[in-house]
């Protein structure tokens, strides 16, 4: 059976922590920044988390599944 192939959109949109959780980037925050709040856009700026109920799709979009 051929090896899985990595999601190219996914590669570059995820990376995994160490502890195995997957990091994320937030969204709204490349364009039409000028009606933000500074608050809005400094709390968009750090990364989050994928939820647990969206973890096996992503895994398997990386291929580790």
């Amino acid at each position: 059976m051929p090896k899985m192939k990595t999601n190219a959109g996914a590669k570059k949109r995820f990376k995994l922590t160490g502890t195995g959780k997957i990091k994320r980037k937030h969204a709204f925050k490349s364009h039409i920044l000028t009606k933000k709040t500074k608050k809005q856009k400094r709390n968009l700026t750090y990364f989050g988390t994928v939820d647990k109920t969206d973890e096996p799709n992503v895994k398997k979009l990386l291929a580790m599944k």
